[in-house]
Order: C-alpha cells, then sequence, then structure tokens
C-alpha cells in the first residue's frame, strides 16, 4: 500500500515524501512442512494471508534434490502470488522485491545453525535482511527445567545457577553466528542500508527471564541475561515483539512449543514433565528514520504444550490462528513497518 505526504513551502517548491507498509515473516517450516500431513501447502497458504513482502525461514531441507526455493516460488506463482527467492540451505529468504545478492553469511555444518543474508532492492532502498536458525544443541533453556539440552534427557535434578546456564550455553554455536550477524550489519550500516533480521535462535531472551516471571514456566528462581539478546540489544538491535508488548507478563508470546492440533503430543514435548514454554523466535531491527514498527504479532494455533498436555492458558498476546493446516511445531512473528523514501 503506497502513501503519499506532500510538504510545500512558499516557494512552491514540495519534497514528496511516500511511505510503504513492509511486513516480515519469521517462519520456522519444520522440515519444510513434511512432519505435518500437507504441511507444504499450509506454508504457502500462510504466506498468501499475511501478504508478507520478506519472509525468514528456518529448516530448509531440500529434500530429495527438490529446491525448496524454486518450488515454493512455483507454487505462490500458481495461486498468482509472485515472489524472488534464490537457493539456499537450512535457511531461506522469500522477498516480493528483487534480490539484488544472497550469501550464506553463516553457512550451516553439521547442523549447528546458519544465518542467509540478502539485498533487498525496495523501490530503491536496499534492506539487508537475514534468516537465522541458531544451534539447536546445549539448548540451556532446559537445564532449569531439569533437563539436558542437547539429549533431552531428564537430569537428576534442576539447574539454576546462573553461571553453570551460561557456560553451558555458551558451548553452543549461536553465538558465533549471532556475532557473525552483528559485524555484519554493521558494514552494512556503514552503507546505508536498513537492517532486518528474523530467526529461529533456539534461545530465550533476557526480556523474558526476569524477577517478575522467576517462578512462572518452570524458571525455577531463574533470572538471566540470555547471552544473544542482550547482546543485540547492546549493540542497538530492537525486538519487534517486546517493543510493542513490553511486559511478558501480560505478552509471553510463546513461539515453541507450540499446540499443533495435527500433531500427535510425543512429536512436540521435548521435556515431558516440564513446562518449557518460551519465546525462542524473533523478529529484530536497527533503528533507522526510514523504518518505523508500527505492529507485532504472533502467527499460530492458540495454545501451546506444557507437562506433555496442550494447554490454552488465556494471555493478552496478540495472536493470528491459522487458516486451516498449521504446518510447524513453531508460532511465527510477524512485523509491520512504515518505510519511508
Amino acid at each position: 500500500m503506497l502513501g503519499c505526504i506532500a510538504f510545500c513551502f512558499i516557494n512552491i517548491q514540495c519534497k514528496q515524501e511516500k511511505i510503504i507498509k513492509l511486513k516480515v515473516l519469521q517462519f520456522n517450516i519444520w522440515q519444510e512442512g513434511t512432519v505435518v500431513e500437507n504441511g507444504f501447502q499450509g506454508i504457502v497458504d500462510e504466506i498468501i494471508r499475511t501478504d508478507a513482502d520478506l519472509i525468514a525461514f528456518s529448516e530448509v531441507r531440500n529434500y530429495n534434490g527438490v529446491d525448496f526455493s524454486k518450488h515454493i516460488l512455483e507454487a505462490l506463482k500458481a495461486k498468482g502470488h509472485m515472489y524472488y527467492a534464490q537457493p539456499s540451505e537450512d535457511t531461506g529468504l522469500l522477498s516480493r522485491y528483487p534480490i539484488v545478492e544472497q550469501t550464506a553469511l553463516y553457512p550451516v555444518t553439521n547442523d549447528h545453525g546458519s544465518i542467509t543474508k540478502a539485498i533487498i532492492n525496495i523501490l530503491g532502498v536496499e534492506v539487508a535482511f537475514y534468516s537465522g536458525h541458531l544451534d539447536y544443541l546445549n539448548c540451556a533453556l532446559y537445564l532449569p527445567r531439569g533437563y539436558d539440552g542437547s539429549t533431552w534427557k531428564k537430569l537428576d535434578s534442576i539447574i539454576t545457577d546462573v553461571d553453570v546456564i551460561q557456560k553451558n550455553n555458551l558451548e553452543s554455536m549461536r553465538d558465533d553466528a549471532i556475532d557473525a550477524f552483528i559485524a555484519d550489519a554493521e558494514i552494512e550500516k556503514q552503507q546505508g542500508r536498513l537492517i532486518i533480521y528474523g530467526g529461529d535462535n533456539n534461545e530465550p531472551s533476557h526480556l523474558d527471564w526476569i524477577e517478575a516471571n522467576k517462578n512462572l514456566y518452570d524458571h525455577n528462581g531463574v533470572v538471566i541475561n540470555w547471552r544473544n539478546t542482550k547482546t543485540l540489544e547492546n549493540k542497538g538491535f530492537k525486538d519487534a515483539y517486546r517493543e510493542i508488548y513490553p511486559n511478558p507478563l501480560t505478552h509471553p508470546g510463546f513461539t515453541y512449543p507450540a499446540n499443533n492440533p495435527l500433531v500427535p503430543l510425543s512429536k512436540l514435548a521435548w521435556s515431558p514433565e516440564a513446562d518449557d514454554r518460551d519465546r525462542i523466535d524473533f523478529i529484530f531491527y536497527y533503528p533507522d528514520e526510514r523504518l518505523q514498527l508500527k505492529d507485532s504479532k504472533i502467527l499460530g494455533p492458540i495454545g501451546d504444550i506444557s507437562r506433555n498436555e496442550r494447554v490454552l492458558e488465556l494471555t493478552e498476546d496478540a495472536i493470528i490462528e491459522p487458516l486451516n493446516i498449521w504446518p510447524t511445531d513453531h508460532k511465527a512473528v510477524i512485523a509491520e513497518f512504515a518505510l519511508k523514501f
């Protein structure tokens, strides 16, 4: 949607400012939607329904030698929707605007996560758009909940020592990936490009593990500055969902594990005796006068998985329910921006 605001002066000189709506979707698609029957079609339908301009995919696999980027482009085109994409692995990008170039900024190695980067030309404004799917091992959010974060076996006791949790967290490669993103984004900022990141970080936010909820969701008293979101904040990046909804008590924004009614509990509960609801999927952006955040929402089924049950605890979260088939065990995140020229 294109709007114009005209600023006119006495000398009849006018400067016209153009503003468009830019919708960003972060979407873990759970092995390309293959775990859920007709899951790929569910991915296509939700992209169309959200009317997203930029999409960051996690869990791109290119199964059986089929290029996922080509597959999704063809499926959308068949329904009258034109996008751009290029081949990638583990993470992927989809854009309604031309892709100038695309690179594997942090290539996937032995399934330890990845970040794919594209330069998108949006009507003359260039955006450095990043899609992340970070290392799933040493997933330290499970330690206070009494489970190992690499084997998901139950521990003899819960771990609440913050130093121990942070040490385990840093044994993953998530920090390497985020540091690579931050360093690259700094170069792109110097070139005048806008910066947007969407990713399944497999790590919670320091904004969500605070004093006020330390006894909720099996945090078991732990208050912790999770390394990667805290580092992003220190570098000036903004968490789109927390910018709109800063209170994690009223708006926890859980994205995992999602209550997908099409999937048996055995495939959804990794720590069946714990409450491991958390927000691990994010959209981050770097502030710029040309980019104004307008809204952010969660996309996915109502409810979550907790203690091996489907729970429908009511929150004030802004949640858009799926049209029909929800293709994943995550919920997705949407952010809407006003982009000025």
